[in-house]
């Protein structure tokens, strides 16, 4: 558990999230900043959300007249993919894991899952990679 406390300011959004990372991992300085920052971006994102949800249109005139999304939407997504990116750049494990994956790990993990899956029966792939490494032949 840390003792880090909850940067100021921060709103419910953020508060949710920093002390679902910060009293569960010990953190480097860099992560607690990229953790703050992470905060900060959830809570923009939830008054972003809200603005949407307030909207009495969800589209727009553009320059010529024509139809278009309102550009809240925007913000929106590129709020969700910088959170993405922040959380996914504080390298935390998952429950099965003692250390964290970075992105590329993440990603080829569900690569090779994804191209096995239905190739190997249930349960028998963690089998195969437990007994891989401890020298037993199948």
């Amino acid at each position: 558990m840390s003792d880090q406390r909850p940067p100021s300011g921060l709103k419910a959004s953020g508060k949710r999230l920093w002390l679902s990372v910060a009293d569960r991992y010990v953190l480097t300085a860099a992560e607690v900043e990229m953790l703050g920052q992470a905060c900060r971006t959830a809570d923009e994102l939830d008054r972003l959300e809200r603005a949407v949800r307030a909207l009495p249109e969800l589209t727009t005139a553009g320059s010529t007249g024509q139809i278009k999304p309102h550009p809240l939407f925007a913000e929106v997504r590129a709020h969700r993919l910088l959170l993405e990116r922040l959380t996914g750049a504080l390298n935390l494990p998952d429950e099965d894991q003692e250390v964290g994956l970075r992105p590329g790990q993440k990603h080829g993990r569900r690569a090779i899952q994804a191209r096995w899956e239905g190739h190997v029966p249930n349960g028998k792939l963690a089998e195969l990679r437990a007994g891989f490494g401890s020298g037993e032949a199948s």
